[in-house]
């Protein structure tokens, strides 16, 4: 059955190459819906309900995903098959690397309308204010945190746990996007979305982090200064995780990113992260055609990983 995982996480890869994320009827949006709806009957100032929470929505994809492996035990096309589903689901690296595309070419037009309008599909910033190099910044920071978040992540998950590894990791993740951020709402409703965010996102930020230090020549940079950067970079940021892919992606590419973020008029200094000027359109579609790579190396290990029984059990956690 290892090869049927590792198969499917290989055609789910494909799958998202090609198709991207289906326009209507996404499964992460009906899961989104079904967790808000939960939230409008369990909501209260409380870490306590929060992490009530976040344990029925997580768990409760992380076991449709293991009914699903279990209903494939003895049928690896099966198996394959619903990896397969399940990894394209959950990936948006395809998706990612479209909007990063778009914003560059908003910028090269000097089109900042179009290119403020369209920043809400990457990041939750206020862009109302935000001139061409801060509008470039956050594209690339958010391509950045996202290779990990949307690509590397759920194939390491998958690779570890399959279906529901791939699931659970979205579910996840996807709650920490809806309440894990700091408002006075979520401050503690929030708190163990953000906080299991963090734990499954540990292993899958440090490992982009690496493939995009390895990867820097394709974006024009050099691995040992975004090794550099990494190293001197990575732990200032206030995210245990978003920091490495960020201080590397920064390194890479041999720009300056972090400064002050208007999330809807609450204001976050985040420190600077790499050299130089910031960054500017080309330097998105640099960080796009990095990203892919990372993709592209992080789907091979999690195949080659789910395939080698020694492997899989070397990425477990402890």
């Amino acid at each position: 059955m290892r090869a049927a995982t590792a198969l499917g996480l290989l055609a789910g890869a494909a799958a998202d190459a090609v198709f991207a994320d289906p326009r209507r009827g996404h499964p992460v949006a009906l899961f989104g819906r079904a967790a808000a709806a939960l939230e409008r009957r369990l909501y209260a100032d409380s870490k306590a309900r929060g992490a009530a929470h976040a344990a029925l929505c997580a768990g409760g994809a992380a076991l449709l995903g293991a009914a699903a492996q279990a209903l494939t035990r003895d049928r690896p096309w099966a198996r394959a098959a619903v990896t397969a589903a399940a990894t394209w689901a959950v990936l948006g690296g395809t998706s990612l690397g479209r909007e990063g595309a778009y914003l560059a070419a908003a910028l090269e037009r000097k089109d900042i309308a179009a290119a403020r309008a369209r920043l809400p599909h990457l990041c939750g910033r206020d862009p109302g204010r935000l001139d061409e190099p801060e509008l470039a910044r956050a594209t690339v920071e958010s391509v950045a945190e996202n290779t990990s978040d949307a690509v590397v992540a759920p194939l390491v998950w998958g690779a570890i746990a399959g279906v529901p590894g791939l699931l659970g990791y979205r579910a996840i993740n996807t709650l920490d996007a809806m309440v894990g951020h700091r408002s006075p709402r979520y401050a503690n409703f929030g708190w163990a979305a953000a906080r299991l965010d963090d734990a499954a996102n540990l292993l899958p930020a440090r490992l982009t982090a690496a493939l995009a230090v390895l990867a820097a020549p394709v974006a024009g940079g050099s691995p040992r200064r975004a090794l550099a950067v990494l190293r001197r970079d990575g732990h200032r940021h206030p995210s245990p995780n978003a920091g490495r892919c960020e201080a590397a992606f920064a390194g890479a590419l041999g720009v300056r990113l972090g400064g002050a973020n208007d999330y809807g008029g609450r204001i976050e200094h985040r420190p600077h992260l790499g050299d130089g000027e910031r960054p500017g359109a080309a330097d998105i579609r640099r960080a796009v055609r990095l990203a892919r790579v990372v993709g592209l190396a992080a789907t091979a290990l999690a195949a080659l990983a789910a395939a080698r029984p020694r492997l899989a059990r070397a990425t477990r956690p402890a």
